[in-house]
């Protein structure tokens, strides 16, 4: 697990998907998606956004707040993340 925080770290993924150039065109295609009604498209996108969302805001990678406390802050988050999803793919119709 800490190989895997470490590769993330060091190839600044977080850089990457955290940098406005790419946060405008994520949300250039999740508007169109929405237009074209590419629902899996959509959620797609909303998922990876929340999930660096969850990860920066819990600062897995900085380990400024205990290691406690970082991983329930970033199971829950990703945990409601996940029934979001679920939610509109499975349980809720067209």
């Amino acid at each position: 697990m800490s190989g895997i925080i470490d590769f993330l770290v060091n190839a600044q993924v977080m850089d990457f998907l955290t940098d406005p150039r790419v946060i405008f065109a994520a949300a250039a295609l999740f508007i169109v998606s929405l237009f074209f009604k590419w629902r899996v498209f959509a959620l797609t996108l909303f998922a990876v956004a929340a999930l660096v969302a969850v990860a920066q805001y819990s600062r897995v990678a900085e380990g400024q707040a205990t290691m406690d406390r970082n991983l329930l802050f970033f199971s829950i988050g990703s945990f409601v993340v996940i029934v979001i999803v679920i939610y509109f793919l499975f349980i809720r119709g067209d």
